[in-house]
C-alpha cells in the first residue's frame, strides 16, 4: 500500500503537470485585441490638464505590449474612426502574428479617435479573424462605454457561445461611461452605470469583465487578459 507521503506527492506531481499543460495551451491560443478608437476616447476628463483616455491608453499599452506580445500571437482591429458619428469605422489593422509589440504600439499610435461604437460588430468580426468555430482563441475588447450602433452583444455573446470552438472574450472598461437612456444601444440597461453592457459578451463566453481606470490598472488588465500564465 502506498504511504500518504507517496500518494500526496503523486497528486502534486498530477497537478503540476495538469497546469502546465493547461497554461500552455492556453499561450497557444491566437488572441485578437479589439481596441476602441471611437470619439470618446479623445475626450478629456474634468481636469482639462488631464491626458485624453486615448493618450493614458497607448502609454498602457507601451507598458504591456512588450511583455505578452513574445507568448502570443496576437492581432489587431479597432473600431471609431471615420466620418462624424459613423458606425462604419471597423479597421482589421492584421491578423495574429508572432511579436506583434511593436505593431500594434504603431497602429494605435497613429489612431485618430472617431466616430460612433460598434463594439458588437468588431468582436463579431475579430471572432470571424480567429475562425472560432474551428479554432480556439481569445478576443480581449478594451472600450469606454456602451454600443452605440445598434448591436446587441448580449445576443452576440450567447451566439458565440453556442457555436464556438473554444472562444473566450475578455472586456476591459476603460473609464467606463455609459449612457442607460441612448436610443442607439438596445441593451443598455442590462448592467448598472459605469459598467459596459460588452460585459454581456465575457459572460456569457466564461471570460473576464476588468473595470480600470488608471494606466496601470488598464497596464496590468491587458496582462491578466491578453498575456498567459506562463509570463513571471
Amino acid at each position: 500500500m502506498k504511504s500518504t507521503k507517496t500518494i500526496l506527492a503523486s497528486c502534486l506531481a498530477a497537478s503540476l503537470t495538469f497546469s502546465t499543460t493547461a497554461s500552455a495551451t492556453d499561450c497557444a491560443r491566437d488572441a485578437m485585441l479589439v481596441f476602441d478608437g471611437s470619439a470618446s476616447m479623445a475626450e478629456l476628463g474634468l481636469n482639462l490638464a488631464d491626458p485624453k483616455r486615448i493618450d493614458d491608453a497607448r502609454t498602457a499599452l507601451h507598458d504591456a505590449m512588450p511583455q505578452i506580445a513574445p507568448v502570443r500571437r496576437i492581432g489587431l482591429l479597432t473600431y471609431g474612426p471615420g466620418p462624424e458619428n459613423s458606425c462604419e469605422g471597423i479597421n482589421l489593422k492584421f491578423g495574429p502574428v508572432a511579436d506583434a509589440a511593436q505593431p500594434i504600439l504603431e497602429a494605435i499610435e497613429l489612431l485618430d479617435p472617431n466616430g460612433l461604437t460598434p463594439l458588437t460588430e468588431a468582436v463579431r468580426t475579430a471572432a470571424d479573424v480567429l475562425n472560432y468555430r474551428s479554432e480556439p482563441g481569445i478576443v480581449v475588447l478594451v472600450t469606454d462605454g456602451n454600443e452605440t450602433c445598434g448591436g446587441r452583444p448580449c445576443a452576440l455573446g450567447a451566439e458565440l457561445a453556442a457555436t464556438d470552438r473554444d472562444l473566450t472574450v475578455h472586456v476591459i472598461g476603460f473609464r467606463v461611461v455609459t449612457d442607460r437612456f441612448a436610443w442607439d444601444s438596445p441593451e443598455a440597461n442590462v448592467y448598472p452605470d459605469g459598467i459596459s453592457v460588452a460585459k454581456c459578451l465575457s459572460d456569457q463566453t466564461g471570460g473576464m469583465y476588468v473595470s480600470t481606470e488608471t494606466i496601470d490598472e488598464l497596464s496590468q488588465a491587458l496582462r491578466r487578459t491578453l498575456g498567459c500564465a506562463l509570463i513571471g
